[in-house]
């Protein structure tokens, strides 16, 4: 099992990498998280888990499904998510107090790892933010009740970029009961920049303090290829050689599936903006409205912000927009929410389209084929793609407006104004897709499983010798 001192510590990363360090050794391996909290979301067999385990099944050559992430928190609000429990929204437990979920899952989430256990030779678990949180410990569902329940081997990981790591780590040993202290073997230092030299004496102090010792110290890694977990990204602009197109993708509060743009960082001459203001996508030359978890709120949050002039004002003068899924649904007239949904608002009017929000979420994979598209988006025509869907929203042409732009996708799936410069989609995944980042770009990137080799790589590399093949022995 994979802890953290604090969330960003590393955890998801790592438990990446121990799957397919794993999985290179012959054994059959499994993802597990008992409660992630994310609105990057992935559709698998039986509903829909969190992208970082949907990543880490993969990474184990495993296929995943909804026993890896049984419990998933979708946020909506500062106070309220959308509760998934194995693959499916639960009104019921959306519902209820934060605190009162915990012994109602239990069962559920005790059994998803059970079976797994009985399936796999190795479970590498992933706790979430720290285990030494001390006023939730008597609701724990994801951290230290799991590791006691598996009899896990646990491994704590901090980040000591930001300073204090050995407090953290001491800290968090201090706190946790005598019975969990004995399932940690072994702390892990996380994003060190320096001479590793200089941390003596501190290790050997800290292992005679707590008798845990350090067992890997694993230097600064800014690219490691996976997407950030949590909704946590990276605000720094990045572009591989000289830039000839910049991107700018609107990171409103309810982001989702952020994790889609990762491919974008690996582009050769894309630069990556996420946009906050109106000075974000000025110069930009394609502005992107991603997923949102609540359409309706992150809609009022963008004109707060003027956004919504600033796009408006872009694709009046032929810039380039995308929207996908939430996006698509921002981009046309209205918000109808019968049922208590999201919210009723008006769109930004730049295409023809009335979204009505369904009490039933669809949530599948699918794979179709662009038809004919005219302007910036020209080059997507007859491209097959590969994606998946995650939406409440049912959009379909404005009765009185359908001239002003047409269908370009089976099944509604996407849409483009007459002009040519504004796209929506409802398939998230497009710039996961290699043939429509070369259709777009004429660029391939690195295949997940050179990425996952790479991590793998790395932690044999940067652990102690003896160490990952100790923790299953």
């Amino acid at each position: 099992m994979v802890l953290g001192t604090t969330s960003g510590a590393g955890k998801s990363w790592l438990a990446t990498a121990l799957c397919r360090w794993y999985a290179r050794q012959g054994l059959k391996v499994a993802p597990f998280k008992a409660q992630n909290m994310s609105n990057n979301a992935r559709v698998v067999d039986g509903g829909e888990i969190g992208s970082a385990q949907y990543f880490q099944a993969l990474a184990a050559n495993a296929l995943p499904d909804v026993r890896m992430n049984p419990l998933l928190l979708k946020p909506e609000r500062d106070t309220h998510s959308q509760v998934v429990l194995m693959g499916q929204v639960s009104e019921e437990l959306s519902a209820l107090p934060w605190r009162g979920r915990s012994e109602r899952v239990w069962p559920q989430i005790a059994q998803a790892l059970d079976e797994l256990r009985g399936d796999n030779d190795v479970v590498v678990i992933e706790g979430a933010g720290s285990p030494a949180e001390i006023n939730l410990m008597a609701s724990d569902i994801v951290n230290m009740r799991i590791a006691r329940h598996a009899g896990a081997r646990c491994l704590l990981a901090t980040d000591i970029d930001r300073g204090g790591a050995f407090a953290h780590l001491y800290g968090t040993w201090a706190l946790l009961p005598e019975a969990d202290r004995a399932l940690l073997r072994g702390f892990v230092l996380n994003k060190f920049r320096g001479d590793a030299s200089l941390l003596a004496p501190a290790p050997q102090q800290l292992q005679a303090l707590t008798g845990v010792p350090t067992v890997a110290t694993l230097p600064m890694w800014w690219q490691h290829g996976l997407p950030e977990e949590d909704g946590v990204f990276d605000d720094r602009s990045r572009a591989s050689g000289t830039v000839t197109r910049t991107v700018a993708v609107v990171a409103y509060p309810r982001i989702s599936n952020l994790d889609e743009f990762q491919a974008l960082k690996n582009v050769p001459g894309v630069r990556l903006v996420w946009a906050r203001t109106p000075a974000d996508v000025a110069g930009a030359d394609w502005i992107v409205l991603p997923g949102s978890k609540h359409t309706s709120g992150d809609l009022a949050w963008l004109r707060a912000q003027g956004l919504d002039r600033a796009v408006a004002a872009h694709a009046e003068r032929g810039g380039a927009v995308l929207g996908i899924c939430g996006g698509l649904q921002m981009l046309g007239e209205a918000l109808v929410d019968p049922h208590g949904i999201d919210g009723n608002a008006p769109g930004l009017g730049l295409l023809p389209l009335v979204t009505v929000f369904a009490r039933e979420k669809t949530v599948r994979h699918r794979a179709a084929t662009f038809g004919e598209l005219t302007g910036t988006w020209g080059p997507l025509s007859g491209v097959p793609v590969v994606g998946y869907e995650i939406h409440h929203g049912q959009t379909a042409a404005h009765p009185q407006m359908a001239q002003d732009g047409h269908a370009v996708m089976p099944d509604g799936l996407a849409w483009q104004n007459a002009r040519g410069n504004v796209l929506g989609v409802y398939l998230h995944g497009l710039f996961e897709d290699p043939g429509t980042l070369h259709a777009l770009f004429g660029a391939s990137v690195p295949t997940l499983d050179a990425t996952f080799d790479g991590l793998a790589d790395f932690i044999d590399t940067h652990f102690d010798a003896g160490v990952l093949a100790g923790l299953i022995a």
